[in-house]
């Protein structure tokens, strides 16, 4: 007996361990015996399947969960098409706790604040362009509960162009600064670029 294309999707259920000449394998409901060879080729092929390991596309998990939204159960839907029930089970999980199957890119450390706390200390920066980075982590900690440090304060701040400007103050002119820069500027103003 060959393995068709549709039988890949079967799994084996028992076979004889010592010679392994017959196995089992259950494809839909039934169960279908299978004889040493092909059993072995239905063996290989599932091992190099399983070594694969492929992320569901956004489709595939479309049909899972709408298999089970039909009522179906977690198995019926894994032994339908081939895959690990609790890949199936971890699907339909996050389905239920956020409404969403899409895969998290994400590398790295969760960020801390969340974008509507980015958008209040843009807000609260802008309405008060002096306050420090220090008073902002404070008043965002007041107001929403988490605790941020100064440091990233100054980074959110900084990737909506918000930097710490210090406001020079400048010495102010005495009259007779004035009048030495005016001698100055009158003396030069006839040079040429060569002097």
């Amino acid at each position: 007996m060959q393995i068709t294309g549709n039988h890949q999707m079967a799994r084996i259920v028992r076979h004889n361990d010592e010679s392994v000449r017959e196995g089992y394998i259950r494809n839909g409901g039934k169960e279908v015996k299978l004889f040493t060879s092909a059993l072995k080729a239905f063996q290989c092929n599932n091992r190099i399947v399983m070594a694969q390991r492929k992320h569901l596309d956004d489709f595939l998990r479309g049909r899972i969960i709408g298999r089970l939204e039909c009522g179906r159960t977690q198995l019926e839907v894994s032994e339908e098409l081939g895959i690990a029930q609790s890949v199936i089970s971890r699907l339909w999980q996050r389905f239920q706790d956020d409404g969403n199957v899409s895969r998290c890119y994400s590398t790295g450390r969760p960020r801390i604040t969340t974008p509507n706390e980015d958008r209040y200390l843009a807000v609260t920066a802008k309405r008060n362009r002096r306050s420090t980075a220090s008073e902002l982590s404070r008043q965002l900690s007041s107001a929403t509960g988490t605790t941020v440090s100064r440091q990233i304060v100054y980074r959110r701040l900084g990737h909506i162009g918000l930097y710490a400007r210090r406001p020079v103050r400048c010495v102010p002119l005495t009259a007779t600064h004035c009048r030495l820069r005016l001698a100055w500027s009158r003396e030069h103003a006839l040079w040429t670029p060569q002097q």
